[in-house]
């Protein structure tokens, strides 16, 4: 019993402050070992003052709306089993961001946002986080799938390698592909009471009756609701990118790159990854992708590294700074020291 309670303190009192220090190491080391720091650094430097500087800034205040926009989703998903203000849900999902950016596909996010919640209802809450992220990743695969058709079809303006053209029957293939998941997963997210009820009849799965009541009972409206949330969060990703790309000088071309970026959301978004480590992947997509409308290579890995940096790195940090004033075992709602 003693045990048990020195471990409740120490989580209490000592797990944010760990997360801090950890997270901060974690950046450091990521951000060192990355290739062409240097002119990377100097070049999103410049950025900050130069005659472009504004698209800049506007990036950073869209980071803002970004996460804004995340916390209006949640809080829509838990409407219907925990009253929360805009500002505890904001503050849940910056909590959520310092815990995922260093575990594989940002699942530690799950465990950043339910600390806001009371310890009877952060099962359900787990549940209603995944519905959220589902939704995002719906309008991803959408928009991604779309910019592959785009691709294969030579609707973009890209200067695409000789070697393209003994590839083009495995794009039409993969095109296929992406759709039919694409409408699979849309059919699975619009009609998600039946996958529940399906899951429901498995072995073993009685002690998350809980948490599956509450997707159950989630309505269509909710549903559409979410998914209207997400796509304008997606909006503003593609807005902050090309605004990058733009400051950077990689390119003018809005309709050409927005596509490119969804195709990039979408390979970031199959393939496993640790959000901290992305930054190498990111840099690497993005040089194959934007290298077929530029060669501005310090520019296209200096758009991917500040999008990394504005989006997901600054946001952890708040998280974990918010995180320090909780404490996580409480018969109410987690309150701030």
């Amino acid at each position: 019993m003693l045990r048990h309670k020195n471990i409740k303190i120490f989580l209490n009192y000592w797990l944010g402050p760990v997360i801090f220090i950890w997270l901060i190491w974690s950046i450091y080391n990521q951000v060192r070992n990355q290739p062409d720091l240097a002119s990377s650094a100097e070049s999103i430097l410049s950025a900050l003052s130069g005659s472009a500087a504004w698209k800049f800034w506007t990036v950073i205040a869209l980071m803002f709306v970004n996460w804004g926009l995340e916390s209006i989703k949640w809080k829509v998903l838990h409407e219907s089993f925990h009253h929360m203000s805009r500002l505890r849900a904001l503050k849940a999902v910056l909590a959520g961001v310092a815990f995922a950016i260093n575990t594989p596909n940002r699942i530690g996010e799950y465990g950043g946002r339910v600390l806001y919640l009371p310890e009877g209802k952060r099962l359900q809450s787990v549940s209603l986080t995944i519905i959220g992220s589902y939704s995002q990743l719906m309008i991803t695969m959408l928009a991604g799938t779309t910019g592959m058709w785009l691709l294969y079809s030579g609707s973009l303006a890209v200067h695409v390698p000789e070697t393209w053209g003994s590839f083009v029957l495995w794009m039409r293939i993969l095109c296929i592909l992406l759709t039919t998941i694409t409408l699979l997963l849309l059919l699975v997210y619009l009609r998600i009471s039946w996958m529940v009820r399906l899951i429901e009849r498995l072995p073993g799965v009685e002690k998350w009756g809980k948490a599956l009541i509450v997707i159950d009972h989630l309505p269509v409206t909710i549903l559409l609701r979410v998914l209207g949330w997400s796509l304008l969060r997606y909006v503003v990703f593609l807005f902050q990118y090309i605004l990058l790309l733009q400051c950077f000088g990689v390119t003018n071309d809005s309709w050409t790159a927005s596509w490119l970026i969804s195709i990039q959301f979408v390979v970031l978004a199959i393939i496993p990854t640790i959000a901290l480590a992305e930054v190498g992947i990111r840099g690497k997509l993005a040089l194959e992708l934007f290298g077929w409308i530029s060669a501005n290579q310090v520019g296209i890995i200096s758009a991917a590294v500040s999008l990394w940096l504005v989006n997901l790195v600054v946001p952890a940090l708040i998280g974990s700074l918010l995180i320090m004033r909780i404490k996580i075992f409480t018969d109410r709602v987690p309150q701030e020291k």
